[in-house]
């Protein structure tokens, strides 16, 4: 019997043994799943993130200079850039730029690519059919440019017979279109052609190349190219033909967006920040 217990108490030492060593084997360790996130403590390499900042998607044609254009450095740049991130900022928005071409920004609105036009979009009744303008940002209108030596042309009667270029969808391509259909506030011109351009740099060279005889565009945008090309290009009169107002564009249903732009614009005029965006780009 002394054998036996013997023989037992042996079999359960190793049985002991045994159960030790396999409890002593580290558990495996759990992953978390792909669609989960492991909590860290705040103040530990990693800061708690707070709401994200709204963004302001804003379409323009970044062909048009000095409202926008693109710089040597490939970055945006110009009156409407800077006025943009101004109202951004009043608004408490992320500031995103859309380039797009001129003849499909409107398109683009509509079909949400964007929240917002600025890109020197002259307020007309035709357009406010269609969509929402802010109160005017700027005042501008329509000039002849012409080249030189060329003095043919001493008013916007004398197109006709001419070879006129214009930046295609624009007030200006608006109004010689209408001169040619007798539809403007001028009676009939006979306009001989309307050449249209996607932006005025490529009317500006044709014109300088003699391939057009005039170029009817917005003030500010002729005042800075004849000024750095006044060798070669000139106004008819500094004074415009038309006079025009430039707004911000939106979609007829954004009402409460439209309110807020509408306040953030006074707000950067009454505290002279409009101001001095101003002077940067026309004086």
């Amino acid at each position: 019997m002394k054998k036996w217990f013997v023989l037992g108490l042996v079999l359960l030492v190793a049985v002991s043994l045994l159960v030790t060593g396999c409890g002593s084997k580290p558990a495996p360790e759990q992953k978390p799943a792909a669609n989960e996130q492991a909590e860290k403590p705040a103040g530990e390499g990693q800061a708690q993130q707070g709401a994200e900042q709204p963004v302001l998607r804003v379409g323009f044609n970044a062909a048009f200079p000095p409202f926008e254009s693109v710089n040597d450095k490939g970055e945006f740049e110009g009156f409407d850039v800077d006025l943009a991130y101004a109202l951004g900022k009043e608004l408490g928005m992320k500031v995103e730029f859309v380039d797009v071409a001129w003849e499909t920004i409107f398109a683009g609105l509509q079909s949400k690519k964007y929240d917002v036009i600025i890109s020197g979009v002259t307020i007309t009744e035709e357009r406010k059919k269609t969509m929402n303008f802010s109160d005017p940002y700027f005042e501008a209108g329509q000039v002849i440019m012409v080249r030189k030596d060329y003095d043919e042309i001493k008013s916007e009667k004398d197109l006709a017979g001419k070879k006129v270029g214009v930046q295609i969808s624009t007030t200006a391509d608006e109004i010689c279109t209408a001169m040619q259909e007798g539809k403007s506030q001028f009676g009939k011109i006979a306009i001989k052609e309307i050449k249209r351009y996607d932006n005025y740099p490529q009317a500006f060279v044709d014109l300088q190349n003699g391939n057009i005889d005039a170029v009817v565009v917005d003030v500010p945008v002729a005042l800075p190219y004849v000024a750095k090309h006044s060798d070669k290009v000139k106004l008819v009169s500094e004074k415009p033909f038309v006079a025009e107002y430039t707004g911000i564009a939106l979609r007829k249903e954004d009402t409460e967006l439209l309110k807020k732009i509408n306040a953030a614009l006074k707000k950067l005029k009454e505290d002279g920040t409009y101001q001095k965006i101003y002077d940067k780009w026309f004086k």
